[in-house]
């Protein structure tokens, strides 16, 4: 959806809520203009437990997400992985639902990330559920650049 956007002229800011690696996708506003990715994440919890320090980098993303939504300079705004912050109670969805009450209406949004609580799926327009079949991971195939990170 950002690529179609950005291929249609518009401009998308990329706001990731759980990720702190060098993925590959950080380089994107070097390939495509109108394209901008900022991380608030302190990286994922497979193994290890949330910490204040990764709550309060969530805050502050979104209380950057509020000022770009607010600001109506992008046509496209995704919070990737954000569901995945409420899920922790790194945010909190009464939170998020304000925010997105808050932004210019011209501006698209898109939250990504499993477990979205209900009160998000309610306030939403469009959900789209992908689920884990199989996975590669599973049988010791690690992230690969370019497919994973």
């Amino acid at each position: 959806m950002a690529l179609r956007c950005i291929c249609a002229g518009k401009r998308v800011f990329f706001g990731q809520f759980i990720k702190d690696w060098e993925y590959s996708e950080l380089r994107a506003g070097e390939f495509l203009p109108n394209f901008e990715i900022v991380q608030f994440g302190r990286g994922c919890f497979i193994d290890r437990s949330p910490e204040e320090k990764d709550r309060v980098a969530a805050r502050e993303g979104l209380t950057r997400c509020d000022l770009v939504l607010q600001s109506g300079e992008y046509d496209l705004v995704v919070l990737d992985e954000v569901n995945v912050a409420l899920f922790y109670n790194l945010l909190d969805a009464a939170d998020l639902i304000e925010v997105l009450e808050r932004r210019d209406p011209r501006v698209e949004v898109v939250l990504t990330g499993r477990y979205a609580p209900e009160e998000v799926l309610n306030a939403a327009d469009l959900v789209t559920e992908m689920r884990e079949v199989k996975h590669y991971y599973n049988a010791g195939v690690g992230a690969r650049p370019g497919i994973e990170r």
